[in-house]
Order: structure tokens, then sequence, then C-alpha cells
């Protein structure tokens, strides 16, 4: 009974890395990954920490070794990672090149992330990247949109035209038919 976790079984994840969640890189513990159920948030050992920071790049396909550990308190339920490998690259940052004319907001304030605004962009992200457009075209993160009752909100700027609302498949249907 002095153990506070009880170990379920071992799982092999892969997804895309989405960051790590922290104030401060010497005080990250755990990392965001995007799957396709949704986003998961998985403990990092001490050991990993340090390498890891400077390894690992948002947008970064990763498969990660871990363990899944209950609460029997609260029934919450842990996953501790020990070992992390890079799978495949797609990068989040220095994407654009300098003529760029489209654009992408994708609102992160609290109602947005609520009703799937992370989900949304991480989907974007992978669409874009799957299609070979993540490159061409810049996903700014940004505060309230002001439109907090069509949750979760992004709009796509492209030249002088602006379409708000739109699936990320949508986003990159049109995208494809910009560029080509």
């Amino acid at each position: 009974m002095n153990q506070k976790y009880l170990t379920l079984s071992e799982l092999n994840i892969e997804g895309q890395f989405l960051g790590f969640v922290g104030s401060k890189p010497e005080r990250y513990k755990h990392l965001q990954l995007a799957i396709p159920a949704g986003n998961i948030k998985i403990k990092i050992p001490k050991d990993l920490r340090c390498s890891l920071v400077s390894a690992l790049v948002p947008g970064e396909q990763i498969r990660i070794n871990a363990i899944s550990q209950l609460n029997p308190r609260n029934n919450k339920l842990k996953l501790q990672a020990y070992q992390i490998h890079p799978v495949g690259f797609c990068p989040l940052q220095n994407r654009i090149s300098p003529n760029q004319e489209a654009k992408i907001m994708v609102c992160q304030k609290s109602g947005c992330m609520k009703k799937g605004g992370q989900g949304l962009l991480s989907d974007l992200e992978k669409t874009l990247c799957d299609r070979g457009l993540l490159h061409k075209v810049k996903i700014e993160h940004t505060d309230c949109q002001k439109r907090c009752g069509s949750a979760p909100n992004c709009v796509l700027k492209v030249g002088k035209k602006q379409y708000k609302k739109m699936h990320p498949e949508s986003i990159a249907s049109l995208l494809e038919n910009h560029f080509s």
C-alpha cells in the first residue's frame, strides 16, 4: 500500500511533438504530443530532459516508449516516458519564404483552446505537412479574434482575401489551388 501509482502497461506512442510543458527550459517535466485521438501530456524522466530540450523541434514526428500508471485514489492516469526516438520531420519553425503571401491565424485564447483549438492547430499542421504546403504558409498564433461563439477560430489570408471558419482539408485544398 506504500506505492502511490499502479503500473498498468508499456506503450509505444507515435505522434507529432507540440512542445514542452513548463515555464522555463530547466523546469520542463512534460511534453505535449499530438495523436489522432487528441493531445496528450507525457512525463519526461530527469535523465532525458536536458538532451531533449535541445534535440526536439515542434512539428517533429516522434515515437515514445512509455509506462502507463494509475493513481487508485483519484483514478488518474499518468504516462511516464523512458525512451524517445525521432521518426520523421515536418518543421513548424523557420518554414516561410520572405515573399510569402499566405497566412493562417489560429486563436490560442482559452475559449478556443477549450473548444478544440489545439486539435485544430495540430490537424492543420499535419494536413499541410502531408500535402507539402507547410513551408509555403505562415501559421500565426493569435489572441482573441472576437468570435468566441464560433470557436475554435482560424482565419486564412491569401493575398487580400480572408476565409473564416474553414476545415483543415478545405484550407489545404484552397492553398493547393492558389500555389499551383
